[in-house]
Order: structure tokens, then sequence, then C-alpha cells
């Protein structure tokens, strides 16, 4: 190449092909009369002219807002819009972008892009975002049907020793009440009844136990077949267990005598209470079951045997804890192994006098 050669006509013919070959729309524009002074090819198929070759961008570009743009432009701000496109019948939708050109302010240059993958990518992070979101709503679901499940089997301070530890330390309660309760005659009923028909009436009979239960201050432990066992006392500091113990007992057995006075099937129950000390703690790692041990216990169901069908037996201090003044008729001597023998009261008259139960707890 000759010194008196000049480079600068080889450098634009490269500049044009390197523009022509861009997967972008490039164009140059006059900023007084928006005059195409140049376009790439891509440019051109994206925006064509009409009838006229020498149509303006406003023209060539129908969304454009010119007067908008101008103003942004003159502010030092880049002006950027959307533009629905078609190509071979598929839509393309495009983005545009002008700002003033780099040296020369009485030129815009016109950058217009093809978004249909970003547009996608958004789309897909919506997706998974919503995704994200309908499962994190239906692992809170869970998470609390879960955590009803475990309350229905344990008492709430328990839960919370769980939820937080992992684990639960039995407890020692050195004064609760129990009720145990047992239907007589429950075998031969179900093999003389339709099995599916008693387990549903069993099922409503619990259910409307635990809402007893719930109303007077008391938890239901477990069911055993058709034995049922709740207790006051170990959660929420209920001074008063002893009664709410009792109130509970004389509304199961009240709700057993209306239910006997509609429905053909008779359920008979024994029930019986009593105040004493008891563990309680969780037994078993992959099925909890939280159950309450201990000398309570093996009283209260030691009440529950001595008692009469639709009576309530309690011992000598459970009666004298409950202060109730009715006229209470010894059922004799019971013992229990390695303990001193134990005066029960029947729960006949005991339960007479309701007005005085309510009396005992102040209401």
């Amino acid at each position: 190449m000759s010194e008196d050669a000049s480079p600068g006509p080889t450098i634009e013919i490269a500049y044009r092909e390197v523009l022509q070959s861009l997967e972008e729309g490039i164009a140059l524009v006059d900023a007084d009369s928006w005059e195409i002074l140049f376009e790439n090819a891509k440019f051109f198929t994206w925006f064509p002219p009409g009838e006229d070759d020498d149509e303006t961008l406003t023209k060539r570009v129908a969304e454009l807002n010119a007067d908008r743009a101008a103003s942004r432009l003159a502010a030092g701000r880049n002006y950027s819009f959307e533009i629905p496109s078609e190509k071979d019948g598929r839509q393309e939708p495009l983005r545009a972008t002008l700002r003033v050109f780099p040296g020369r302010e009485s030129c815009y240059l016109v950058e217009v892009q093809n978004i249909s993958k970003e547009l996608e990518t958004q789309y897909m992070l919506d997706s998974y975002s919503k995704l994200a979101e309908r499962n994190a709503h239906e692992l809170e679901r869970e998470k609390e049907r879960a955590e009803k499940l475990l309350l229905n089997i344990m008492p709430r301070a328990v839960f919370e020793e769980i939820k937080e530890y992992g684990t639960a330390t039995p407890t020692r309660f050195e004064s609760v009440s129990i009720l145990m309760l047992d239907f007589v005659g429950f075998t031969d009923m179900t093999i003389a009844n339709d099995p599916s028909a008693v387990v549903s009436e069993l099922n409503d009979i619990f259910s409307a136990f635990d809402r007893v239960a719930e109303m007077f201050d008391c938890e239901r432990v477990k069911t055993i077949g058709d034995a049922y066992m709740a207790v006051s006392g170990i959660s929420g500091g209920n001074q008063n267990h002893a009664v709410s113990i009792a109130k509970t007992a004389l509304r199961f057995r009240r709700y057993l005598e209306r239910r006997n006075q509609a429905h053909p099937q008779q359920w008979v129950a024994r029930i019986g209470i009593n105040t004493g000390s008891v563990i309680g703690s969780i037994v078993g790692v992959q099925k909890y079951v939280y159950d309450l041990l201990g000398p309570g216990v093996n009283l209260a169901a030691r009440m529950e045997s001595l008692s009469e069908p639709m009576h309530i037996t309690c011992n000598q201090a459970t009666y004298e804890r409950l202060r109730v003044r009715g006229t209470g008729r010894d059922r004799g001597q019971g013992l229990r192994k390695n303990a001193e023998p134990v005066l029960v009261r029947r729960g006949a008259r005991f339960s007479a006098p309701l007005a005085a139960v309510r009396a005992a707890s102040g209401g």
C-alpha cells in the first residue's frame, strides 16, 4: 500500500459489513426530520418501507411516539419501547432503543432487539416463582396438618418441646386427675352387629367426648379399642383439675343417656376417676404416642373396673377434694398393690348434685 492510499473507505466498508451482519436492527436517523440515513439488513427486514422508499422512521415504525422520544432524548436519557412484529406468521416481540449518536447530536441511533428469548426466560422465571410459591403454600399446609395431628396425640407443651429440641423429656406431674371409661358388652356388640356401623358409632361418641373434654380444660390421652382415657392438669396449670375431670365425667354420662334415648343401639359405660401423680412421656420413635404412666393411672383404671354401668366411681381422696356433699354410697374396699386400702364412692349419688360440683369449682 502506498503512503498516499487512505484506509478510510476500507474501514467504512468493514464497519458496514459488520453492521449488516448483526442480528440486531440498527438505524441512524436525522434528529430533526426523522429521515433514515442508514439501516442494516435486519432493520430493513423488520420494518420494510412502503410505496415510498424515503419514508421516515415515524412512518416505518408506527409505534414510535416522536414527541415523547425527542423530549426524552433532549433530556439526555434513552427512549425505549416495545413493538409487536410478525415474521412468517410467527410473532416476534421487539424492543427499540433510541439514543443520541455519540459525537453527533443531530443524529439518533436506533437499536432494535428480538426479545423473544428474554420474554421466554421471564415467563419461565415467573412460572418457577409461582410454582415455588405454590409449593411453599402446600408445604405450609402440610406442616399445619402435621402439627394438628401431633397436637391430637400429645399436649401442646410436649409438642413445643419436640418442635424445638427434637425430643421430649419424661415429666412427672405430682397432681393431675385421670378419667378412664370403658363400654360394657362392647365385644358382644361388635359380634352381633355390623362392625363398620359399630365403629362408626364409636367414632361419633369419641368425637363428642373430645369436644366435651376440651370444653372443661381436659385432654384425651388415648383410646384403646372401646376404652377412653382423659386427663386434666398437665397443661396450663389448672388447679381445679379434679373438678374439671368430674364435670367431664358427668357430661360424658349425660351425653350417653341422651344418645341412648334416640338410638336403638345402647352404649353403657363404666367411668372411674382418680387424682394422683403420673409420669408423661413420648413412647416410640417412628410412631409417636404420648402416654401417662404411674400410680395415678393405675388407680383410675381400678376405679373404672369397680364402677357399675353408667356410674362414676372415685376414691376417697378424690371425693373429698371435690367437696361434693351428696349422699355418696360406699362400694367397699378396693386394694392397690403395695398401698393402703382405698375407700371408693359410687357415682350415682355422686353425680346427682351437679350444682354441687359447679359450686366446688366456684362456677
